[in-house]
């Protein structure tokens, strides 16, 4: 299984998603394949790993930095191979990936820092300023280009296991990877995308301050290259809800490859939930990590409107800050700022103990998939206010079903919106009960986990090969 910038470093969301799937399939093997941005997470598990894992690869994208190459080799690519090379660099939609892979990988390329100054490479970038980038000055193109490509040579060209199938949770460079896997052992690929991922770095990329104005476009087609590689490859792509289905295919993935999964909760876990005594003062609370996609910064300034109404609720953020401490520090001086009091930041917590105080949850994610958030919440029976984003109006409103609404949307990055929609919850009661009870019955109907975990036993059972691992089990 083949993930990046997730499992085991991180907690919550598709880190979450991986656990549950892989501790479920006792029967198979697996070795995680784990992309991490810095070298500085090595070993640093968030997860006691299943008995089944027999091995976390790690790799990290930071290890270029470590890369010295010499000047002016001649690797002696051919015109065919330099042709996928320049499609890759330029964004090409169709660039053809056999090819590209053979270049990366052929013996020729002694090291990748190596290939990035060599006389081939400047061919190459040539060519490209020639085509494309002509206005562009040339030394920033080079600069900006190695350090866009060596991660992704570094990646391809460290040591991949052999599997009986390879399973990407996400394109980029795990998608790549797992193609790799594909195309060296002849092994069938699947891909599981939650959120879009080409569309997540795009977002990033824009708002971005280390990316000048002229490249943006040249980083964000170089990731949609990296998407369409792993939509090329993979032999069955699934998603989570019918609108990233759509948008797939609009990204050039074939629509016959796509089959939706929804993610999925046991109910019966948020069964008698401790509860809050009687008579204290509403509480509204968030299952999220405190990272800049789930705009904490508009989930705090729209807790200051909701005091301005009620200035007794409190409010408590529970998930892990440790993954951006920059961004943490932002929000507790942007509660300061504000002069916004009652807010707890809990850190990592068991959500089954703090779930059954909270009145209404709150998410106010920028982009999302199909949120196991929002699922864990309406099990529990607790109302939600979510941004428009990923799934979250297909789960709190239903889809062609009588099971009722389980929440109120808003749309992202509107906190006036957000906070009127918190203060009318937190006003009444009744409405509460009643969109609490709705997102339970929706959640056992509709998004349970044996229907999540039976759909991937049989998902693996159609592509079982007859190569297995020691233990009898297929190795993932």
């Amino acid at each position: 299984m083949v993930a990046e910038g997730s499992y085991p470093y991180i907690t919550g969301g598709v880190s979450s998603w991986i656990h549950s799937l892989v501790r479920s399939m006792s029967e198979h093997e697996f070795v995680i394949y784990a992309i991490a941005a810095e070298a500085s997470q090595k070993g640093k598990f968030k997860y006691a790993l299943p008995s089944n894992i027999a091995e976390v690869r790690e790799v990290f994208l930071d290890s270029f930095l470590r890369e010295e190459g010499r000047w002016g080799a001649r690797f002696k690519l051919t015109r065919e191979e330099a042709a996928a090379m320049k499609s890759l660099i330029g964004g090409d939609e169709h660039a053809d990936w056999r090819l590209i892979f053979r270049a990366l990988l052929s013996d020729k390329l002694t090291d990748a820092a190596t290939f990035l100054m060599s006389r081939d490479f400047y061919d190459i970038l040539s060519a490209l300023c020639e085509e494309k980038y002509s206005q562009v000055p040339f030394t920033e193109m080079f600069w900006t280009v190695r350090s866009m490509i060596l991660p992704l040579l570094m990646t391809v060209r460290s040591p991949l296991p052999e599997a009986d199938l390879y399973h990407a949770v996400s394109t980029g460079y795990a998608g790549v990877v797992a193609a790799l896997g594909k195309q060296r052992f002849g092994k069938p690929m699947v891909l599981t995308e939650h959120g879009i991922y080409s569309r997540e770095r795009e977002e990033e990329i824009i708002k971005a301050d280390w990316v000048k104005g002229y490249f943006k476009d040249l980083w964000i087609e170089y990731f949609y290259t990296l998407s369409g590689c792993a939509y090329q490859y993979a032999d069955e792509v699934i998603t989570l809800f019918k609108r990233n289905k759509e948008i797939e295919v609009e990204l050039g993935c074939p629509e016959e490859k796509i089959r939706i999964i929804p993610n999925g909760v046991a109910a019966s876990d948020f069964d008698g939930l401790p509860r809050k005594a009687e008579g204290e003062p509403i509480n509204v609370g968030a299952l999220v990590r405190v990272v800049p996609i789930k705009d904490i910064k508009t989930m705090l300034q729209s807790f200051r409107l909701v005091k301005r109404e009620l200035p007794h609720v409190r409010f408590h953020i529970m998930g892990p800050y440790e993954e951006d401490p920059e961004y943490y520090e932002e929000c507790l001086a942007l509660m300061e700022a504000i002069g916004l009091t009652d807010v707890e930041f809990t850190g990592s917590v068991d959500i089954r103990e703090h779930i059954g105080k909270m009145d209404v949850l709150v998410l106010t994610s920028i982009s999302e998939g199909q949120p196991l958030a929002v699922l864990e919440g309406m099990a529990a029976s607790k109302p939600f206010v979510a941004t428009d984003v990923g799934s979250c109006k297909e789960l709190l409103y239903g889809t062609d079903d009588d099971y009722g609404q389980a929440g109120l949307i808003a749309t992202v990055m509107n906190e006036e919106q957000i906070s009127r929609h918190i203060v009318t919850l937190c006003r009444n009661e009744r409405l509460r009960r009643e969109m609490g009870a709705s997102g339970r019955r929706r959640v056992e109907r509709l998004y349970t986990r044996d229907r999540f975990i039976e759909s991937y036993k049989q998902l693996y059972a159609r592509y079982e090969g007859k190569e297995v691992a020691p233990n009898g089990g297929n190795r993932l």
